[in-house]
C-alpha cells in the first residue's frame, strides 16, 4: 500500500539526513550542505570552512563543499565541440556526469562518508523495515535481488530529492522580485546589476551567465564551464591535509572523462552566483573569507591599483597553477572602488528569501 504524503522525492530527502549512510554513523549529506546555510558546510572544525571534515575526523576533502542549491541546472557533463570545452556535471571537476552519480560518490569517499562498499550500505538499508517498504513501493520488489540495484534506487531517490523540491531551486531572492516588478533594486544595486551584465565593462556575465538575456527569469548565474582563474593555494587546506607545501590541485584534469588532456589542468567549474553572500568561504580551495576579496583579486588582473590582498595585507600569491589561466575570460576594464562595491550589492541580491538576513 502506497504510504500517503510520501513520494520519491520525500524518500531521498530522508535519505539525506541518514547518517547511516557513514562508516561510523557521524555523517550525513546535511553535514557538508547545511540547508540552513545554503546547503554549505557550517561546521566548526580545525579546516575552518575552508575543506569538510569527514565521517573520520582525521580525515579531510580537498576542495571546499559547494552549494546544493541550483544544482539540478548543470547539464550532463559533456565536451561542447563547437567551443572545444567541457560542460555541466557535478563536483569542482565534473567526475560525476550528473546528479545521479552525484549522489553515489560521498558515501563511498574515504575523506567523506567512508562506506567499505555498495554492498555494505544496501545491508544497512534492508536493515531497516522502512527503507524495506519504501525502496519496494518506488523501486519493486526487484530492487533487493542485487545490492546495485539497491544502491542506484538511492541515488535516484537523492538526485530526484534535489530535482523536485522547490526549495532547492526557489527563484526567491531580491533580484527575482525585482524580475518580476515586484520591488526595484537601490541605485548601488542597479549600477551593480548593469556592471554585472555589461561585457564592455566587466568579465562577469562570460562565465556567470546560462541563459541569452539578462532578464530571463530562471538564471543560474552559472554557464557550468570550466576556466582556471589563476586562484592561489590555501595553506589551510594543505596543512589540515597533511599536503606538501608546493601541492597543485589540477582540477578537471583529475576528471577520467578528460582523457589526461594537459590543457585542463588547473581548471574548475564556474559556480552559480545565487546565494553567493552565504557561501563563503570562496573558490575551489576556499582560500579567500569575503565576496569582496573575490571581486577585488579579479579585478587585479586588469588594475595595477589592486596589489594588496585584504584579508593578507599582503601582495597576491603566486597562482597554484598557472600555465592555463584563462586570460581571456578575466580581461576587463579596471574598476573603481565604487563599482567593486556596486557589484558586490547586486550580488547579494541573489540570495533567496529564506536566507536574507
Amino acid at each position: 500500500m502506497p504510504t500517503r504524503g510520501m513520494d520519491k522525492a520525500l524518500l531521498g530527502q530522508i535519505l539525506f539526513f541518514d547518517k547511516m549512510l557513514s562508516h561510523g554513523g557521524g555523517l550525513n549529506c546535511a553535514g557538508c550542505h547545511n540547508p540552513d546555510k545554503a546547503f554549505i558546510d557550517d561546521r566548526i572544525t580545525p579546516a575552518n570552512g575552508v575543506v569538510s571534515q569527514g565521517d573520520n575526523p582525521n580525515k579531510y576533502g580537498k576542495r571546499n563543499s559547494p552549494t546544493m542549491l541550483y544544482a539540478k541546472y548543470a547539464p550532463d557533463f559533456h565536451f561542447d565541440e563547437k567551443n572545444q570545452e567541457y560542460v555541466g556535471g557535478q563536483f569542482w571537476d565534473g567526475r560525476a556526469k550528473n546528479l545521479t552519480e552525484q549522489a553515489g560518490m560521498p558515501p563511498l569517499d574515504p575523506n567523506e562518508m567512508a562506506m567499505p562498499s555498495k554492498l555494505e550500505v544496501a545491508n544497512r538499508l534492508y536493515s531497516l523495515p522502512m527503507y524495506q517498504q519504501f525502496f519496494t513501493q518506488f523501486y519493486g520488489e526487484a530492487v533487493w535481488d542485487s545490492y546495485e540495484g539497491v544502491y542506484a534506487a538511492m541515488e535516484d531517490a537523492i538526485a530526484t530529492f534535489q530535482t523536485q523540491k522547490k526549495l532547492l531551486a526557489p527563484f526567491d531572492s531580491k533580484y527575482d522580485l525585482f524580475l518580476n516588478k515586484k520591488v526595484q533594486l537601490n541605485e548601488l544595486e542597479e549600477k551593480g546589476r548593469i556592471l554585472f551584465f555589461d561585457k564592455s565593462q566587466t568579465n562577469c556575465s562570460s562565465c556567470h551567465q546560462l541563459q541569452n538575456h539578462s532578464m530571463h527569469k530562471e538564471e543560474t548565474f552559472s554557464n557550468y564551464r570550466y576556466y582556471n582563474l589563476g586562484v592561489p593555494s590555501n595553506p589551510k587546506l594543505i596543512e589540515v591535509n597533511g599536503f606538501s607545501e608546493d601541492f597543485i590541485d589540477l582540477g578537471l584534469y583529475e576528471n577520467p572523462n578528460v582523457n589526461r588532456d594537459e590543457n585542463q589542468k588547473g581548471k574548475f567549474k564556474t559556480p552559480t552566483l545565487r546565494n553567493v553572500e552565504m557561501t563563503a568561504p570562496y573558490m575551489h580551495n576556499g582560500v579567500f573569507k569575503e565576496l569582496k576579496t573575490v571581486l577585488l583579486f579579479l579585478d587585479s588582473y586588469n588594475n595595477p591599483a589592486r596589489i594588496i590582498n585584504p584579508e593578507t595585507g599582503k601582495p597576491w600569491q603566486k597562482p597554484e597553477f598557472a600555465p592555463t589561466i584563462a586570460h581571456n575570460k578575466l580581461k576587463a576594464k579596471p574598476l573603481s572602488d565604487e563599482d567593486i562595491l556596486a557589484l558586490e550589492a547586486f550580488l547579494k541580491t541573489l540570495t533567496d528569501n529564506r536566507y536574507q538576513k
